[in-house]
């Protein structure tokens, strides 16, 4: 189905009336050739399972990857005037230039794991606001950038891998979550690219004052995420919206692209059947997160650096299982006797 542009925040729960579903028919008919693989059925434990998963949302009982597109949104953030970041916002677009020379660590796990990136830069010169003095995007900015994420999917994908850039952007991460599902600040807050403990409680300060300023928002998420989060954020979320009309799966990285699209499972859980999460983050957050949408990482490598890095890695997990999938033969065609 075609995604039509955004034009207001309310279109998004809109949207869910009329999403694509998984294809059971499809899962089953994975999930039967699964058992009739030359080896005891559920041996190879989850690989089963994303090889079912892929066959949902492809609606073929053997899926392949041909295409694997990958995206990293970069954006700036005005809370970062609030000190929660030990480095300067110009280091986003340095390792944006980074990204696009080819130098950074998942240019090469994408091209490891054999997915196509692009970079894409939001407004950089134009940092969103300082969501303790107002929000961070008016309606208007985040359904730009929504939009924005919603038309960099490449429709003809068979997956996409998400993953993020923006100085400050693990602050606004734990604000999102501590938005959208409570808790106690200090258990959604972690170091993020260094931060040492006078740093964490800066953080905690500037997302409790940001959760106080915004607190008659809650309940709205894609309110939540105008008023807390980042072009970056939003524009994640429109391009899980965008895979969704195309029925391309997702790959989810860690905690701040996991807490982007948490916005939409707020808005409707289901809006995140279609996404896996990559790997589970060393920000403490993370798990905490994982639980609150019900998602289990594909990996768990204490990895904590973004930018799609597991997402990238979780891609070859992904290769391996339909490779298993559509390889092996099945126990009539291989002459075994079967149980």
């Amino acid at each position: 189905m075609t995604l039509p542009a955004f034009a207001a925040l309310t279109d998004i729960a809109a949207f869910a009336t009329r999403m694509p579903a998984a294809d059971r028919a499809a899962a089953e008919a994975a999930r039967v050739r699964q058992n009739a693989l030359t080896k005891p059925p559920g041996s190879l434990g989850r690989l089963e399972e994303l090889a079912e998963f892929m066959a949902a949302w492809h609606g073929t009982a053997r899926p392949a990857i041909e295409f694997a597109q990958a995206l990293i949104f970069a954006g700036n953030h005005g809370i970062c005037a609030q000190g929660v970041n030990p480095y300067p916002q110009e280091v986003t677009a340095q390792m944006v230039a980074n990204f696009q020379n080819g130098g950074a660590a998942i240019n090469q796990l994408c091209r490891a794991n054999g997915a196509e990136l692009e970079v894409i830069a939001l407004d950089l010169d134009r940092p969103t606001g300082d969501f303790t003095e107002s929000p961070a995007m008016s309606e208007a900015e985040c359904l730009d950038a929504l939009n924005r994420g919603a038309a960099a999917v490449n429709p003809k994908a068979d997956i996409l891998i998400l993953g993020e850039m923006g100085i400050g952007n693990s602050t606004v991460a734990a604000a999102l979550a501590a938005g959208l599902f409570g808790g106690a600040t200090t258990d959604w807050v972690g170091p993020g690219t260094g931060s040492d403990s006078d740093g964490i409680a800066r953080k905690i300060d500037a997302i409790d004052r940001g959760l106080a300023r915004h607190a008659a928002l809650k309940g709205d998420a894609p309110a939540i995420l105008a008023a807390l989060g980042g072009r970056e954020q939003a524009a994640i979320c429109g391009a899980v919206l965008a895979a969704r009309a195309h029925r391309i799966p997702v790959i989810l990285d860690g905690f701040i692209c996991t807490a982007a699209a948490a916005a939409l499972h707020a808005t409707d859980a289901r809006f995140l059947d279609h996404c896996l999460v990559g790997h589970a983050s060393a920000e403490p957050g993370h798990r905490k997160l994982l639980e609150a949408i019900g998602k289990k990482p594909v990996l768990e490598f204490d990895m904590r650096l973004g930018e799609g890095s597991g997402a990238a890695l979780a891609l070859g997990i992904l290769r391996s299982a339909l490779a298993c999938h559509n390889g092996m033969a099945t126990f009539g065609e291989a002459g075994v006797s079967g149980t």
